[in-house]
């Protein structure tokens, strides 16, 4: 899955922050990047490119998370927020394979 970085000189544009805004709705709007740009009087071809345009390499973010030890390590999990504003939780024991396969179909989705 791509990140939109809204922290470059491209995405610093009035049309920049438009298009963000537009990739943002398609997102949370559950239809197809077809049905959106015809709803919305643009064509595939425009999104796509603003799309590829924005898309970059955004800082990753991290939070700090204070350790409690009480707290038996098996109960623990990952929660990942996603650009998209979706959230992964991942459950302790989760194989790194089944971990890449979700990972890669979010990617796809993008």
């Amino acid at each position: 899955m791509r990140a939109i970085e809204a922290g470059s000189k491209e995405a610093g544009s009035k049309k920049a922050k438009k298009w963000l805004e537009l990739i943002r709705q398609q997102q949370e709007s559950g239809l197809s990047v077809t049905a959106f740009c015809r709803e919305h009087g643009f064509s595939d071809q425009t999104f796509y490119n603003w799309r590829k345009r924005l898309a970059g390499s955004e800082p990753v973010r991290f939070a700090l998370v204070a350790a409690d030890s009480t707290v038996a390590a098996a109960q623990i999990h990952v929660e990942l927020l996603l650009v998209s504003g979706d959230r992964l939780r991942i459950a302790p024991g989760t194989d790194a394979t089944t971990l890449r396969t979700v990972l890669n179909a979010l990617r796809e989705r993008a």
